[in-house]
């Protein structure tokens, strides 16, 4: 399996290589050569297997310089009962006949990136020594909340890494915050950027590209590398839980073998909802994806006009995982659908030069033959929270509620009773102020006190690692404008 640039194809990589590298140095983003199909029996096969087992058939399939001896070392360590507070790992939850929701939150920092962020260190540190490199990783995170709490965890004192997380000032969640401020680590580093998620984002890109940096790093003993879902090692693991989750409901007997489901995923960045793209493109009965904004709705946009422009008001929003502009991941749906590098350079040009473009009609046809789109305001995320609650007895967090209240949009749209899996992408602990503001409390709690409001209104008990932040001293509080991150990196390496 070769990986290859989504702006140059000639630009070839074996696997190792594209995760060590994180990005094709022609900023283009790393993706296999081709999508392999999921063998005829395969779901029936893996159906009964436990969580990391099926990772490791699956991940096998994209990763044939890895041995399986290797792949169920990295699986066992990542997915384990000290990580996971849960033998599943992703367990499905079933809210009626056809809704399902793929809990993927019991991971140590609760929240949907441990899937990913717990295997990465594993595939990188292997990766480094499959391509023989000498030097240091470097590696370089920005994120809206919790990709940099996921990477921190996963990358915590990993042999021959050093980790630094971007995050937005004022643009997480207050237990975000102090899941990052707070992490131990004796390679780790984080820095708030004056600005939102996209100004971290676009000031790591530019760190990335940056040549005077890189030989400069390169003195020191240091490479750049990428734990962002820009990382071909972020996105496979996530194609991993969509089949699992199918395989799920088929041993379980509430779905038929072949039976089609939709999949409503509440997207950033879109890697969640790409990974669930490229389950579709190895065989798994998926018909819609189903893709779920809040206020910040370029996608939602772009999927009904085929026109992508971050030229608009960004909002804070009581999701801010998904307060984004720029969906990074996008760049490889596009190549998935285009077949053309040059096309796909040609949109990235437009987006870096005027902040906008306009894929073809032929691009616009596949895009909107696939997926869906809907948004939400914070009223409707309170709604979704109150009425699941209230209906099912079941608590979500902000996220999870605008992919139902997508879901419901669409079903309403459409009349279309398909069984569907929702992503939930976090604890409702993660986010105690909405979630109770959405339960009809008032006078919130401030910071970790909220946890214990949120239990005294529920009876749910807070995860153990959000809990645990008590007892932690903040150990960061660097702030740097979005144009000097530099300095960021260079004190971390000093």
């Amino acid at each position: 399996m070769r990986y290859i640039s989504t702006r140059d194809t000639s630009m070839q990589y074996s696997a190792s290589q594209a995760i060590a590298q994180g990005l094709a140095k022609d900023g283009g983003l790393l993706t296999p050569y081709y999508i392999p199909k999921l063998p005829g029996k395969a779901l029936e096969d893996i159906k009964s297997m436990a969580y990391q087992q099926r990772a490791v058939y699956i991940m096998k399939m994209f990763l044939e310089e890895f041995t399986v001896k290797e792949l169920t070392d990295y699986a066992n360590a990542a997915y384990g009962p000290d990580k996971f507070d849960s033998p599943a790992v992703a367990p499905v939850h079933t809210l009626d006949g056809n809704t399902h929701c793929l809990e993927l939150w019991h991971g140590p920092t609760c929240a949907f990136k441990d899937m990913a962020l717990q295997m990465l260190p594993h595939l990188l540190s292997a990766s480094l020594v499959k391509t023989e490199e000498d030097k240091t990783a470097c590696i370089l995170v920005a994120t809206s909340g919790d990709t940099g709490k996921g990477a921190l965890e996963g990358f915590k004192d990993v042999p021959r890494t050093k980790i630094l997380v971007f995050y937005p000032k004022d643009g997480v969640s207050q237990v975000q915050e102090l899941q990052m401020v707070t992490q131990e680590g004796g390679n780790v580093g984080v820095a708030a950027v004056v600005g939102n998620f996209d100004d971290a984002q676009t000031g790591v890109k530019r760190l990335f590209s940056d040549e005077r940096l890189r030989r400069e790093l390169a003195r020191r003993g240091y490479f750049f590398s990428s734990a962002n879902s820009i990382n071909w090692g972020r996105v496979l693991p996530q194609i991993v839980y969509y089949i699992s989750a199918y395989c799920d409901l088929l041993r379980d007997e509430k779905i038929a073998p072949g039976q089609s489901v939709n999949i409503c995923v509440p997207t950033g960045n879109f890697g969640n909802i790409l990974a669930a793209f490229y389950a579709r493109e190895m065989g798994l009965p998926i018909d819609q994806l189903i893709c779920a904004s809040n206020r910040n709705n370029v996608l939602t946009d772009f999927l009904s006009s085929g026109v992508y422009d971050r030229n608009r008001t960004f909002y804070n929003t009581m999701s801010p995982s998904m307060d984004i502009l720029i969906s990074s991941n996008l760049e490889r749906l596009l190549y998935s659908l285009t077949g053309d590098p040059a096309e796909v350079k040609h949109y990235m040009a437009r987006l870096s030069d005027v902040g906008r473009y306009q894929v073809s009609d032929r691009v616009k046809d596949k895009l909107q033959k696939r997926f869906k789109g809907y948004c939400c305001d914070d009223r409707e995320t309170q709604r979704m929270i109150r009425e699941t609650y209230g209906r099912h007895g079941y608590l979500i967090d902000t996220h999870t509620a605008v992919a139902f209240s997508a879901l419901e949009q669409y079903r309403r749209e459409t009349g279309d009773d398909t069984p569907a899996i929702v992503a939930s992408t976090a604890s409702p602990f993660k986010f105690c102020s909405s979630v109770l503001e959405a339960l009809g409390e008032t006078g919130i709690a401030s910071g970790l006190d909220a946890l214990d409001q949120l239990t005294a209104k529920t009876g749910q008990p807070a995860p153990a690692p959000l809990a645990g932040l008590r007892d932690k001293q903040v150990r960061f509080t660097q702030v740097v404008e979005k144009g000097r991150m530099v300095d960021a990196v260079l004190s971390l390496l000093e």
